[in-house]
């Protein structure tokens, strides 16, 4: 399944199925089918225009940013937080040495803040090495470095570092907490994924407190044109995509109750 979903990917993107659809309606105008290689063309040309030049994808994704508010305040006490990885470029830094962080690296610097202000509290990251080679430090490796780098006593961190997927993030970690005693606790990721690793936490069983960081939209986004920012766009239209593939294709496997779970 991991290895199918990595395929599926790389041709789904936005970029990658404009591509093919030009290809496929080259071809066939090449072979005199015009009619059919006009229609495909022209699909890949809307498809094209809609990905860069208009907010459609800054709208898919304030959806899914949208579903689990953003708390007001701090928790009075904190026991336990869980810290999805995805956030280090684990490439990189097993190449070059030291420490870099993504778009989403907001997800452990949140954990450090958290980690700080509450000294008792325990941090489970789950995240492995999620490239197709297997070759890089996953982000549970690296968070432990950039976690006790600030300080925090490695005493109080418990790594979960095979997952490659979110879904293997949740079911991997169900089987450290109950040893550990842990229970209720903040689940920090990307806002927008927070719908996605919801539905995989409630169908697991195990309770957790939604904190999303890294938001990608202002929540104030419409639907328009916008010829500024280009590459934004298309960056944009593929994490939404991305993330609604993943949320239809665990609903459909069984894998999560609801198509878009909600607070």
């Amino acid at each position: 399944m991991f290895l199918l979903s990595k395929i599926f990917w790389v041709v789904a993107q936005p970029l990658s199925l404009t591509f093919l659809l030009l290809s496929a309606g080259t071809i066939l105008v090449a072979f005199k089918c015009r009619l059919s290689g006009v229609a495909i063309l022209s699909s890949a040309c809307l498809l094209l225009f809609v990905t860069l030049f208009t907010s459609t994808g800054s709208v898919a994704l304030q959806a899914l940013e949208n579903r689990f508010p953003k708390p007001g305040a701090d928790p009075a006490d904190l026991q336990c937080m869980i810290v999805l990885g995805g956030a280090f470029e684990t490439e990189v830094t097993s190449s070059r040495g030291g420490i870099e962080v993504n778009q989403a690296g907001d997800r452990f610097v949140e954990a450090l803040r958290l980690a700080l202000k509450y000294p008792q509290a325990t941090i489970l990251v789950t995240g492995g090495d999620g490239s197709l080679s297997g070759d890089y430090e996953g982000d549970a490796d690296v968070s432990r470095r950039f976690l006790t780098e600030f300080g925090v006593d490695p005493g109080r961190l418990i790594q979960e570092d095979a997952s490659r997927t979110t879904f293997e993030n949740v079911r991997n970690t169900k089987g450290l907490l109950a040893p550990s005693s842990l229970s209720d606790c903040l689940l920090i990721t990307s806002a927008f994924h927070m719908p996605r690793s919801i539905g995989l936490f409630r169908k697991a069983g195990i309770p957790v407190q939604p904190w999303p960081v890294d938001y990608r939209t202002s929540g104030k986004v419409v639907l328009r044109l916008d010829f500024t920012q280009p590459t934004l766009n298309s960056q944009l239209m593929s994490t939404a995509l991305r993330e609604w593939i993943g949320l239809a294709a665990y609903y459909l496997t069984g894998r999560t109750d609801t198509l878009l779970p909600s607070a």
